[in-house]
């Protein structure tokens, strides 16, 4: 069961999105060295919007399914809705090295690589943010990530790291694998909201793991279900504002 889970991954794009989405105008994509495997997203207030006195809140986005520019819709009204204007949401884009890849492994780390890439995607995370940066001042006390489905391994890797920028993780409907993942240790003090489905073919005994393991190592973990299977269900707004609000909350204690 769970090998056939991970093998859907990556083709899940449609039951990933809330029904009735339509296709408005989104920000253009953002190419970094005209380099087609570096590519983001912006979701901002309009231009010439004054900045924050401390900076913007940056939301990363990793779109789960392909994670591919066709999210940008939906992304965009998670700034919108769930959201306040303090924010920036940066879309990233998965690279593609092939088709293979594409399908079978969407958003590849250094302990979960693919041949011939060239870079990993913590690489491009921290590329992406610092090109952002360059144009935008930035708070460094909320850097948030959200992932979901395929893209749950590396939210989870970049808020594992030794050493990371991250300051609350947000995973849903999505796998927990260790042995992919860098070591727990790292977990003490840092937030991770994680949700997911009773109903999800993922199993809800990997969020409950995920919980579990990550509370041992002292983390701080607000955990959450919701109905209706895989994919974004039900008041979808408002449970990503629940979560992102408790990422804002412990992450302005520290």
């Amino acid at each position: 069961m769970i090998a056939i889970a991970l093998s859907l991954l990556a083709h899940t794009s449609a039951l990933a999105l809330p029904a009735g989405q339509d296709e408005k105008p989104t920000p253009p994509i953002v190419t970094i060295d005209e380099d087609v495997h570096k590519r983001y997203v912006l979701h901002a207030p309009a231009k010439g919007t004054k900045a924050p006195k401390k900076g913007w809140k940056l939301l990363v986005v990793m779109p789960g399914g392909s994670g591919n520019e066709k999210f940008a819709p939906f992304v965009g009204r998670i700034r919108e809705k769930a959201l306040d204007e303090e924010w920036l949401v940066l879309q990233m884009i998965a690279p593609v090295w092939s088709e293979k890849q594409a399908e079978k492994n969407v958003w590849p780390t250094k302990l979960n690589s693919w041949p011939k890439m060239k870079f990993t995607c913590e690489e491009l995370f921290d590329e992406v943010v610092d090109h952002v940066a360059k144009e935008h001042k930035l708070d460094p006390k909320y850097l948030l990530t959200m992932a979901w489905s395929s893209s749950g391994s590396l939210a989870y890797t970049l808020g594992l790291a030794k050493k990371t920028r991250v300051t609350g993780t947000f995973v849903a409907m999505s796998v927990f694998k260790p042995n992919i993942l860098p070591s727990l240790k790292a977990a003490k003090g840092r937030p991770f909201h994680i949700l997911h489905s009773a109903e999800d073919f993922i199993p809800i005994a990997m969020a409950e793991d995920a919980r579990d393991q990550l509370e041992k190592k002292r983390a701080l973990v607000n955990y959450a279900t919701y109905t209706g299977g895989h994919g974004w269900h039900g008041d979808v707004y408002g449970m990503m504002r629940t979560g992102i609000e408790w990422l804002e909350r412990k992450a302005k204690k520290k």
